[in-house]
């Protein structure tokens, strides 16, 4: 795979975006100090997205995938959430979706297969057509390279991803920094799109514009990251 030209430009201002990231930030979901990634690297800011953990704050959430995805008109007939995470946001967004007028079936997966019952590892709607994965964020790829694998092998087409959010930074393997992402690996290498609410490039406008002392505080340092390891 070859490395990128250059990132996509961030629009001047994404509406959508910032409403999300303020949200994230007040819902304490969206966090500034000091955190050690996946990767090994530290980090500015954490992305928890277990946190959204009550109704309100799960429902709100389920309004930002949705507008977003409504958005982009992407053809899909259904949706799948790996487990875990990927679980509740499935079922949350189908709930938005057909509120608003977008009736979609939704399945995900057991980490372990049942042998009792209805058996295997997939569960809900029967897995078929063209299907949306729905995630939190993509870190290495793992997730999204497992979900078109249980898709296909349920004879169903993987068509697209929808996180939350894009770290918009240079993947990692075997502790070395990558020249692309993990979404621009999803995008570039497994031909899917990704869909996502925000980015890197929105928390800093957010930054840069948020009127509150104790979050601007940590522009320079997000910047700084921003600087050593994204793409």
């Amino acid at each position: 795979m070859t490395a990128p030209s250059g990132s996509t430009p961030a629009p001047a201002l994404d509406a959508l975006a910032q409403d999300f990231v303020a949200f994230a930030v007040e819902a304490g979901v969206l966090r500034f100090g000091e955190f050690k990634t996946k990767a090994g690297r530290l980090s500015p800011y954490f992305f928890n997205a277990g946190l959204f953990d009550d109704g309100v704050k799960l429902g709100r959430l389920a309004q930002f995938y949705a507008q977003r995805l409504i958005a982009s008109s992407l053809d899909f007939d259904m949706i799948f959430g790996p487990a875990y995470k990927g679980i509740t946001l499935a079922a949350a967004v189908s709930i938005e979706l057909a509120r608003l007028g977008h009736n979609k079936p939704f399945a995900y997966n057991r980490k372990e297969a049942k042998d009792h019952g209805e058996g295997g590892t997939l569960v809900g709607a029967k897995v078929q057509g063209r299907v949306l994965i729905i995630d939190d964020v993509i870190s290495a790829g793992t997730s999204v390279r497992e979900s078109i694998a249980m898709i296909q092998a349920a004879g169903a087409t993987p068509c697209g991803v929808s996180i939350a959010l894009d770290r918009q930074e240079k993947a990692a393997e075997n502790g070395q920094d990558l020249p692309w992402s993990a979404v621009q690996y999803v995008r570039e290498q497994l031909q899917l799109p990704v869909i996502a609410i925000a980015g890197l490039a929105d928390l800093l406008q957010y930054l840069g514009s948020t009127s509150s002392a104790a979050v601007s505080a940590h522009a320079a340092a997000v910047h700084a990251y921003r600087d050593r390891y994204g793409v």
